[in-house]
């Protein structure tokens, strides 16, 4: 699975120190579940805290979030389907997606991203002077 804000084998401590340095609501990750093998988990930062929702895979191949009874299950054909879906407002989670937590590609570690580039706190030694000809 190539997804950035897919972080893998991490601790539920490891989640919520990503999550809570986030400090944004809807901010989001998923992770492998610690006690159902197989599963995951897809972590919802709202107002200091984490919101937890098991990711199930069906035989089919499918993804739905675990629901309680009385609840209609949706389905998914991927992870990026699922997640899209519940970006939308009024989805039933604590509250909708909004940024994901990406992990480095290289080394697996976790690191925190926006989805869109952050212009104003870059340092000014990136820029360059243009001088004219």
């Amino acid at each position: 699975m190539d997804l950035l804000y897919h972080h893998g084998p991490i601790t539920k401590e490891r989640c919520e120190e990503l999550l809570g340095a986030k400090g944004k609501d809807g901010a989001f990750l998923i992770r492998d579940s610690e006690t159902i093998h197989g599963a995951m988990c897809l972590c919802v930062y709202k107002k200091k805290v984490v919101y937890t929702y098991r990711i199930l895979q069906t035989h089919t191949g499918y993804y739905t979030l675990q629901s309680g009874a009385g609840v209609k299950e949706k389905f998914f054909k991927t992870l990026e389907d699922l997640v899209h879906h519940y970006k939308k407002r009024n989805r039933g989670l604590a509250t909708r997606l909004r940024c994901a937590v990406k992990r480095k590609q290289t080394d697996q570690e976790s690191v925190l991203a926006d989805e869109e580039p952050d212009y104003e706190k870059v340092d000014s030694s990136d820029y360059v002077d243009v001088l004219p000809d």
